[in-house]
């Protein structure tokens, strides 16, 4: 009697398979295009979380320098004011603010700006 193996490989097959869905053409129900589709996927998906948190950043500094020009002051100077000024608010709150509650956002500006005169 031979052996086969079946079950196992036919799970691994499966496990790819299921991994593939929604891919293009040969890509989504051949084995070893689905298999190599996949690896790829995978790599670019892990690259991209990295970048997701540089892209993040800077839509968070160019929020804060567009807010901060509309209160009269550079981004720069808006920063080097902050840490001057001891404040210890990161960038995803001050974008934050800038977007949802300009008022706050304004008395932050000002106490950066007290700091640099």
């Amino acid at each position: 009697m031979r052996t086969t193996n079946a079950v196992p490989s036919r799970r691994r097959r499966k496990r790819v398979l299921k991994r593939a869905k929604g891919f293009w053409g040969d890509r989504k129900n051949h084995i070893r295009i689905s298999g190599h589709a996949v690896l790829r996927a995978q790599a670019s998906n892990y690259s991209s979380r990295k970048l997701k948190k540089h892209d993040f950043r800077s839509l968070w500094i160019t929020r804060i320098g567009i807010a901060a020009k509309l209160n009269g002051i550079s981004y720069s100077k808006l920063i080097a004011g902050l840490s001057s000024a001891g404040c210890l608010i990161n960038r995803k709150m001050l974008a934050d603010l800038a977007v949802t509650e300009p008022t706050s956002f304004t008395a932050v500006v000002n106490k950066a700006k007290a700091a640099l005169a």
